[in-house]
């Protein structure tokens, strides 16, 4: 039986895929896998007996993948599972951030004590909230994962001239962009010709802060920003310096911290994105199959540290193992393999590009003995091992 360790609230619909061979729970010990939302275990020692993280959602800043890499864990997550929940807020965030709904709701609600008066004053007091349609405007999607994808089509379908960047889009989201989608290949483009900007990509050493001062100051006068991805990818200092001199009309972002509630300008979202009964089942759904898939079968699908690896399972003998990515490793497993008298039917061995650790799927004929992978453990450059039969 395997134990799962569920760390936040996770949808049961999701949950129900697990069979009766699976113990599930928030108070589980020696946890096999841990499934997780925003819980934050990075810098927590980990059981030795964790074999894999699975997120459900797209974030892993919550997770010390680097540990994880160096222990043979894989870390997965859920992309596009709530894209089109996050997809809709930015759609939405595009008329906010346009049509001054949020200032003019706040005034209509501040004279609810003015009885019969009310009527004239939202004739007299309407036009101090008037604001620009988005159709015919510049959308720049900076990104275009899954999200970003559907945001720059949706746009698109909405009358919006749109700009998309991404130097690494993969065959499957170029395949699904809509060809109205003005690939560019400069990213100083969107900001230069864009009324608005929307951001969808992950936040790391590269992305961090990419929207400052410097980027700021390429972008059209009166430019919309909305920030649906990471906090951190737009410097929150430098977009409140903006929004006080009149560069930037409005800030929308689904990330508040003390720089930015409150400003004028800023419209902040509690987080939302992701907040739809739809996506929470999708996460969960898609999370719990990625688990599952790994520990019954090895199988390794949207992880964040290692390749993508499902070779066919002949429920033989398999035994799937991580080691360092060196010269020679894979000659000295099947030299073993020989020697014990077993036929490997089919090696796998993948690793992402420039990983010190690859991931090793081996089917023998046969269920392998004890002695067998105590062999395969002792050679050095061995990080973890496991048998799955």
């Amino acid at each position: 039986m395997y134990k799962i360790k569920v760390m936040n609230k996770i949808s049961q619909e999701g949950l129900d895929i697990f069979s009766d061979q699976f113990e599930v729970g928030a108070n589980v010990e020696n946890p096999d896998a841990i499934l997780l939302r925003s819980a934050y275990i990075k810098g927590q020692e980990l059981p030795e007996s964790v074999l894999a993280i699975s997120r459900a959602g797209i974030g892993v800043n919550n997770i010390d993948v680097d540990k994880c890499t160096s222990l043979g864990i894989p870390v997965f997550n859920t992309p596009g599972a709530n894209a089109n929940a996050v997809k809709e807020m930015v759609v939405a965030a595009l008329y906010l951030s346009s049509r001054n709904i949020v200032e003019a709701v706040n005034w209509v609600s501040s004279i609810a004590n003015r009885g019969d008066e009310i009527e004239k004053m939202v004739e007299d007091g309407k036009s101090h909230f008037v604001g620009p349609e988005i159709s015919g405007k510049t959308l720049g999607v900076i990104g275009l994962g899954a999200i970003g994808v559907l945001v720059a089509n949706a746009a698109a379908y909405l009358g919006m001239t749109v700009y998309g960047y991404d130097p690494y889009i993969s065959i499957e989201n170029a395949w699904g962009l809509s060809q109205s989608v003005i690939n560019v290949q400069d990213l100083s483009e969107i900001f230069r010709k864009s009324d608005y900007i929307t951001v969808h990509v992950p936040l790391n050493d590269d992305t961090a802060n990419m929207i400052n001062s410097e980027t700021i100051a390429l972008m059209k006068d009166s430019v919309r920003i909305l920030n649906f991805a990471r906090g951190e990818l737009v410097n929150s200092e430098d977009v409140v310096e903006a929004l006080e001199n009149g560069k930037v009309a409005c800030y929308v972002t689904d990330f508040p911290n003390k720089t930015v509630t409150g400003k004028k300008g800023v419209i902040a979202v509690p987080h939302l994105g992701a907040s739809t009964p739809e996506s929470e089942v999708n996460c969960a759904e898609m999370a719990v199959r990625e688990v599952k898939a790994y520990l019954e079968r090895g199988a390794i699908s949207n992880s964040v540290n290692f390749n993508s690896c499902d070779p066919p399972f002949n429920h033989s003998g398999r035994v799937a193992l991580f080691n360092k990515n060196i010269p020679g490793m894979l000659s000295q497993i099947t030299t073993i393999a020989s020697s014990k008298g077993y036929n490997i039917e089919n090696l796998t061995s993948t690793s992402k590009k420039g990983s010190a650790i690859a991931y090793t799927i081996i089917d023998l004929d046969r269920h392998p003995e004890d002695d067998f992978v105590d062999s395969i453990n002792e050679l050095e450059g061995v990080v973890r091992i496991r048998v799955i039969c």
